[in-house]
């Protein structure tokens, strides 16, 4: 009522002015505010964070009312890791503030959807049968299995029960194990990451199941396969914290503030505290503007940029001005001095393997994994050595799988990284160059295919003959194209030559000019040289999504290995992925993958799954012979990718699954009843047991 009379005598309000004039009281309604109020108001505030693939695991305070979230803030009670450290906090970003509008967004599937003619089908099935029973009667029907999976792809899902699914895919699993055998039953998760929980609820009842958890990272190219290729570990960094900690930075391919955003601040505090950065990227980025440096590399060449920093810091650091903590470090911590055996090809000579110690008839003294150590020389001694680190070591020995500087007796060695100053000769040795191909996207350079460098080597009698031998050291120079002291075609005089790897070669590839190739070089390995390797390279999906990844990585990891950056606080690489520290893991795994209850899980590589499984195979374009090195042994190359998959997995190399064309129900079976029967494949007159589908 009272707001009634309000209005009928609005005009005639007493209305006092102040603040000299500029204000004015009123005595209006002004009930409408309550909506604008009732928008902040909660029954309670809980802590969470979100299940979002950055894996930042920012802490939120989550305001809720009435059971939903109304709005979110950042918590700010991170415990400080130690004294010369930032804080944690800030940590959080606008994607994450707004994520309560995902959980409630329209798009989100909410509640189990099936395909309505498969739910027709399957109801009309139940009332009659048993479950698998139900199932069977469709899948065994041509017409009506046709009547649904003609459709995918075509909408036409409509709500189920809970109860109604999954008794529907339990009834299918249940099938399928049966009558294919357990192993027909894959599944595919996102990353555990983004919660463990979830994850290993799957991946678990697959396990137990005997059906297969496929891998997460490599089908969708997030893998970065250059990582164990050269570590034989995926991306182990370090806490994003130790960013503050580097004396010199280069983004590479990484977009800090966008896609790292809880822990960029990192990154700028380093700059005030006099951290240099490098940002290589095609576009101008919101990491670019942080740098002191930009190179705007053309996308895809990053491998031929790292390639031409390397040969930078391999000439002036190694050898014209050897540095001695950088020498001293790939002597310890990289397989430099390994000895390398050199075959005979076409009038030079080609890298072959690493020398073992299995080779010599003597095997040097190792009864234990003579065939799985490696060998280099002693400058102290001169002679062989067998030094520890290597996978030799770590089965059946106790203490000597480490990277001290020993051989396996325990005697001090200082291993020989070049054999220049003891050589028995110098021979050419060839290199492949893939630089050469026409092609659309990338500049080609006019050089041969094959290139051929001078390496000095030594002569060692082996058991199977006399071979040469070079380190790993001295290759590894002549792939860069640096001329140490033995001079020869195809290495630089200069880095202005027009010769692979030099930075006027690099030049025209990815359109960085030389001078700030040589900048960046050379600034990167003074810090580490004066800091004992305290130089970073925080890198990023940008250059792991390509065909050649492993190359782009490799040519980084090159350099940080010749400037001694790798496990050394500040320094090494900080990958997007290894930012996942997992370290409930030991626990978690046996939860996962049942290992409290059998073992081994399947576990398939899932990049060959769907590769075979969804016959992606038959529409490949590329032939083996045309990715195949100009220096590969000879022998019959030709073929399609899929004969060289299946290779593998007959060799053991990769895994497989089915593995067999029989179901391995039907396997057991005949075993455990002693019956050779035509379901066994060992017992197959030719003894082969066959993939499914190829015979």
């Amino acid at each position: 009522m009272s707001h009634f009379l309000d209005r009928l005598t609005f005009f005639n309000k007493v209305r006092e002015p102040f603040a000299d004039g500029h204000g004015v009281t009123t005595a209006e309604d002004r009930g409408w505010e309550e909506a604008y109020r009732k928008r902040w108001q909660h029954d309670k505030v809980v802590r969470s964070t979100h299940g979002a693939n950055c894996t930042g695991s920012c802490s939120w305070k989550i305001y809720v009312k009435g059971g939903i979230v109304t709005w979110e803030t950042q918590q700010t009670d991170y415990p400080r890791t130690r004294p010369d450290l930032p804080n944690h906090e800030p940590r959080g970003c606008s994607r994450g503030a707004s994520y309560s509008w995902y959980l409630y967004s329209g798009n989100r599937v909410k509640y189990p959807l099936a395909r309505s003619r498969l739910l027709r089908l399957w109801r009309e099935a139940r009332a009659k049968l048993s479950p698998v029973a139900a199932w069977a009667s469709i899948v065994e029907n041509p017409t009506k299995r046709a009547a649904y999976t003609a459709k995918r792809g075509h909408g036409g899902f409509v709500r189920v029960g809970w109860d109604e699914v999954t008794e529907l895919i339990a009834a299918a699993n249940a099938y399928t194990a049966k009558t294919y055998g357990p192993d027909r039953i894959l599944g595919f998760s996102p990353i555990p990451a983004m919660s463990m929980v979830s994850y290993a609820a799957g991946s678990r009842y697959l396990s137990l199941l005997g059906g297969v958890s496929m891998s997460f990272y490599d089908w969708y190219c997030d893998l970065p396969p250059a990582s164990p290729q050269t570590w034989g570990e995926q991306t182990d960094v370090p806490e994003s914290a130790d960013w503050y900690n580097a004396g010199f930075v280069i983004l590479w391919g990484s977009n800090v503030p966008q896609t790292r955003t809880p822990d960029a601040h990192f990154y700028t505090e380093a700059r005030y505290r006099g951290l240099k950065s490098a940002v290589i990227c095609p576009d101008y980025s919101e990491a670019s503007k942080f740098g002191d440096i930009w190179l705007s590399v053309k996308q895809g060449t990053d491998s031929a940029l790292a390639m031409a920093m390397g040969h930078v810091i391999l000439k002036e650091y190694h050898v014209d001005r050897p540095v001695k903590y950088f020498r001293d470090y790939v002597r310890q911590y990289t397989d430099m001095p390994m000895l390398v055996r050199l075959a005979k090809r076409g009038g030079a000579y080609v890298p072959d393997r690493l020398v073992r110690a299995s080779d010599f008839g003597a095997t040097l003294g190792e009864a234990n994994n003579p065939e799985w150590k490696t060998v280099a020389y002693d400058e102290k001694s001169g002679g062989l050595v067998v030094p520890r680190g290597s996978i030799g070591f770590r089965w059946g020995e106790t203490g000597k799988w480490n990277l001290e500087a020993g051989d396996s007796a325990g005697r001090d060695v200082a291993l020989r990284l070049s054999l220049a100053d003891v050589k028995d000769d110098v021979v050419d040795v060839s290199f492949p160059y893939f630089g050469n191909v026409a092609h659309e996207h990338f500049v080609s350079t006019a050089h041969d295919s094959v290139l051929k460098r001078r390496v000095p080597v030594k002569r060692l009698g082996l058991a199977d003959g006399e071979t040469l031998v070079a380190t790993v050291h001295d290759l590894f120079l002549a792939n860069y194209g640096v001329d140490a002291g033995l001079g020869g075609p195809n290495v630089a005089k200069s880095f202005d030559d027009d010769v692979p790897y030099t930075p006027a070669w690099a030049e025209k590839i990815t359109g960085v000019t030389r001078d700030k190739i040589v900048q960046v070089a050379r600034e990167f390995a003074t810090n580490a040289e004066k800091t004992n390797g305290r130089s970073m390279v925080i890198i990023g999906a940008a250059m792991n999504h390509w065909y050649h990844a492993d190359m782009n990585y490799r040519g980084v990891i090159n350099m940080l290995a010749m400037c001694g950056c790798v496990g050394q606080s500040g320094g090494g690489w900080a990958h997007y992925v290894g930012q996942e520290k997992l370290r409930p893991q030991a626990g978690w795994a046996p939860l996962a993958f049942a290992l409290d209850w059998g073992r081994p899980p399947r576990q398939q590589n899932s990049t060959s799954a769907f590769y075979a499984h969804t016959d992606q195979w038959r529409y490949e374009t590329v032939e083996l012979g045309d990715i195949v090195s100009p220096t590969a042994p000879p022998g019959d190359w030709s073929g399609s990718i899929i004969d060289y998959n299946v290779r593998a997995e007959r060799m053991g190399w990769l895994p497989s699954a089915p593995q067999l064309q029989d179901n391995p129900l039907g396997i057991a079976a005949a075993v455990d009843s002693k019956a050779a029967t035509t379901n066994a494949a060992a017992a197959r007159s030719d003894g082969i047991a066959r993939l499914p589908g190829r015979s």
